[in-house]
């Protein structure tokens, strides 16, 4: 793969249909050496060395990383990156990203993860460099046999991941975790917002319901909420509740008729009509394909 100088990460190694996804697992390989590239960073990274070594530029902070560590770096930073092949001639990494209402929604569903509150002067770091240990090489090398695979992760899989890895830095390194925290404070509104959202992603509510659960007018909460999640609450409901279905239909092989009502439908005809509104094909055709390619 040919590295350009300037980029915007994850979307440079990943394809169209899949970046609107607000979590993903990829690795990259490579036996070249590359001179510094500027990365702008669109997700929250973990960046796993597995083979070679990277040079990471910030301002006047720099680190120099093996594969003995690893990187956490923040959302909407610009940095710069040198890769350098090992002894042996490889460049081999593992990433996990994340959008920060990915953090968001970990912090609401482990609160006592990080019980208590960064100080009102804290500062995100725009990366973190951390030691492994006999765990995360575990973790590490988990994803890698996964991806191996060749087929693509599951929703689920990469939430439990994501999990596990964040509920181990909240063991080992809650200071560090409170440091990432600080890049997605947010108001108690907000948090309303989206516990309104996340609690009733699956249930057959209308959005005025939810404006009325969080004591706001229609206006205001569609305007809140986009401001949480970048969106309207229509289409993030819509997008979230097929991305389950797409899951439900290929990872645990169910029939469409099996599952319109799990991801808040009432009948098989709408359900069929959003999914192809956001897949271009039914949720039969879209089993079909996907299971005999």
């Amino acid at each position: 793969m040919i590295i350009p100088d300037s980029y915007t990460f994850p979307d440079f190694l990943l394809s169209a249909d899949v970046r609107q996804d607000d979590i993903h697992v990829l690795s990259f390989q490579s036996n070249e050496n590359r001179m510094k590239s500027k990365i702008m960073l669109g997700h929250h990274l973990f960046s796993f060395l597995m083979e070679g070594e990277k040079h990471v530029y910030y301002a006047e902070k720099q680190a120099v990383i093996d594969n003995s560590q690893f990187l956490l770096l923040s959302s909407g930073n610009c940095i710069m990156s040198e890769k350098h092949i090992s002894e042996e001639g490889i460049y081999k990494s593992v990433m996990l990203s994340f959008e920060p209402n990915v953090l968001s929604g970990f912090f609401l569903k482990y609160p006592q993860a990080c019980p208590e509150r960064p100080e009102n002067n804290a500062v995100g770091e725009p990366f973190l460099v951390f030691n492994k240990d006999g765990f995360l090489r575990n973790f590490i090398d988990s994803l890698w046999l996964m991806l191996e695979r060749g087929k693509p992760l599951s929703r689920d899989m990469k939430q439990l991941k994501f999990e596990e890895l964040l509920l181990y830095m909240a063991d080992h390194y809650p200071q560090q975790l409170l440091s990432l925290r600080v890049t997605v404070q947010e108001t108690s509104e907000d948090i309303v917002i989206r516990k309104s959202a996340e609690t009733n992603l699956y249930n057959n509510v209308t959005v005025e319901e939810l404006a009325f659960l969080c004591n706001m007018s229609l206006s205001t909460y569609k305007r809140k909420f986009s401001k949480v999640y970048g969106t309207s609450p229509t289409k993030w409901f819509l997008q979230k509740r097929m991305e389950m279905a797409a899951t439900m239909l290929l990872a645990r092989g169910e029939k469409p008729s099996e599952i319109y009502h799990k991801v808040g439908y009432e009948n098989h005809s709408s359900f069929t009509q959003s999914f192809k509104q956001i897949y271009g094909v039914t949720p039969s055709e879209y089993q079909q394909q996907k299971l005999t390619v």
